[in-house]
């Protein structure tokens, strides 16, 4: 009998990547979450990068609510994958909120990710404590047309794989003295470049989150995108869209990770349907969160208010994850836990999302203050 559940995802994974999902499907679990997946070549292959990317831009065109769609599928397939492929769809949405607000070279770039099937990772500060995402995560230096940047990102997805780096730097201002913040695009085959091995754990091993330094790299100003200094410390329009994007499919693909647990569930486990029906309906209510809030964001939802939204969606499915996930595994029983290797794995796994920015007690503060009506920041 065919399940119902997830159905939905894997028809739209089937409609703007066909072929994805029965390529990783008969890939062997554990190859897609080491070192050398061959998850991320499936992904390019079939036509991955361009997938957010609009489709007078040569992309596949898909909107929000349909990549968090796919994104759970990729999920419930690789959970390496679908972390490391957010980070590239969020490289992507900032590129394009660039566009849309300057309709300067960025279509340029947007038209070579999708013909070329070019794979683009992120430099933003993830993962440093004590600095806030937005702040830059690299130093850079004038130079002739444009700038040296030198520093390091860790842990930064797609470290082997990717064609180009977004990385975040403080730049002089082109008129007056002081600095501003801005988005460099660093291609990864430029002199200074190198990856250095940092990823650790077996989990999500097969996004390759290694460290990528950058010594004296040349990046010319038509490879930059410059923020306005006046919206220092808050979001502006570039950003807002970038995170409400990364926070949407990070939240889809964790739940499709958890989601793989449960149709584990519902093949094997003897448990009573009532239990059952508890996972699923909790799973379902958290993903139509997230389908709700992206569904919104081509509406009436924008800005701040639309940041917010994604938020509180994101924490409430990481609650959601933990418990489910857990019900799931007692269901399962401990032979099943001690003989199939993929339960302890996916309990491992569905932990990270509290671990990706902001971080739900970094922003505790943030969200209580912009509740009582003060701009909201990120830290």
């Amino acid at each position: 009998m065919q399940l119902r559940f997830m159905r939905r995802e894997r028809e739209t994974m089937e409609r703007f990547l066909p072929g994805l999902d029965a390529a990783l499907e008969n890939c062997d679990w554990q190859s897609l979450e080491n070192p050398g997946s061959p998850g991320i070549k499936h992904f390019r292959t079939h036509g991955g990068p361009a997938l957010v990317v609009p489709l007078e831009h040569s992309g596949k065109g898909a909107d929000a609510l349909q990549a968090v769609r796919v994104q759970r599928a990729l999920g419930s397939r690789s959970p390496s994958l679908a972390v490391a492929t957010t980070m590239h769809h969020f490289s992507v949405a900032s590129l394009l909120e660039a566009y849309q607000l300057s309709q300067g070279m960025e279509w340029m770039l947007l038209e070579s990710i999708a013909h070329d099937r070019l794979l683009v990772a992120s430099g933003f500060a993830e993962g440093i404590p004590g600095r806030g995402i937005l702040s830059p995560t690299m130093s850079a230096e004038p130079a002739t047309d444009g700038i040296l940047i030198s520093g390091t990102k860790k842990p930064c997805s797609l470290s082997h794989s990717m064609d180009l780096l977004t990385v975040s730097v403080s730049v002089p201002l082109k008129s007056g003295k002081g600095q501003q913040m801005a988005v460099a695009v660093v291609p990864a085959q430029s002199p200074g470049v190198r990856v250095e091995a940092f990823w650790g754990t077996p989990a999500l091993a097969g996004a390759e989150s290694h460290a990528v330094v950058l010594e004296s790299v040349a990046v010319p100003e038509d490879l930059l995108v410059r923020i306005d200094p006046e919206t220092e410390g808050r979001m502006d329009a570039l950003q807002t869209a970038g995170f409400i994007w990364f926070e949407l499919l990070m939240t889809a693909s964790y739940l499709g990770a958890a989601s793989a647990l449960a149709e584990q569930v519902l093949r094997e486990a003897n448990a009573s349907s009532e239990a059952q029906a508890a996972v699923l309906c909790e799973l379902e209510s958290a993903m139509g969160a997230v389908e709700g809030v992206a569904l919104r964001t081509a509406g009436d939802l924008a800005g701040d208010d639309a940041l917010v939204a994604t938020l509180i969606c994101r924490y409430t499915a990481q609650g959601a994850i933990g418990r489910t996930v857990r019900r799931c595994v007692e269901m399962l029983g401990g032979m099943a836990f001690v003989r199939n290797p993929r339960i302890a794995y996916l309990l491992s796994c569905t932990d990270a999302l509290a671990f990706h920015p902001p971080s739900r007690l970094r922003m505790a503060t943030s969200l209580h203050h912009w509740y009582a009506g003060a701009p909201l920041l990120m830290t």
